[in-house]
């Protein structure tokens, strides 16, 4: 299954894909820098400067700072990744910027329920923003 990030709430599309990972699906993710979250700009840089901040160089936890690893770590934490089953599942899921070539003619799907379309809010921030902003 090839999944277009585009315009694809991260936590609905995290939720999804850790479903289908656990029932054997492989996944395939891509245009990860277009995925949204939804809520105050303000709020949700606070909440990933907080993130990135937290820890020590020599030990972690290690935040990632690039959208597509920020959106496999968010599917990560909703996987059981310490059990094998999870790790496997895991395993899975591949998270992609942009469109590979491998991917350029295939068809790709959304899902409906992720859609910011959805979404009671209309304010929102895309992952690319968020690791401009944050730093590198």
């Amino acid at each position: 299954m090839i999944i277009n990030g585009e315009n694809l709430i991260l936590g609905r599309l995290a939720s999804f894909v850790a479903k289908q990972s656990l029932l054997g699906e492989k996944i395939d993710i891509v245009n990860c820098e277009k995925v949204l979250i939804t809520g105050d700009k303000k709020i949700i840089l606070e909440k990933y400067k907080r993130k990135v901040r937290m820890g020590t160089p020599e030990k972690g936890p290690f935040f990632p700072k690039i959208p597509h690893l920020i959106v496999k770590r968010t599917i990560r934490g909703m996987l059981p990744y310490k059990q094998e089953k999870g790790l496997s599942a895991f395993k899975r899921v591949k998270c992609y910027l942009g469109i590979p070539q491998e991917f350029q003619n295939k068809p790709l799907e959304t899902i409906e329920n992720a859609h910011v379309s959805k979404s009671q809010t209309l304010k929102h921030l895309a992952l690319k923003q968020i690791c401009e902003l944050i730093g590198k």
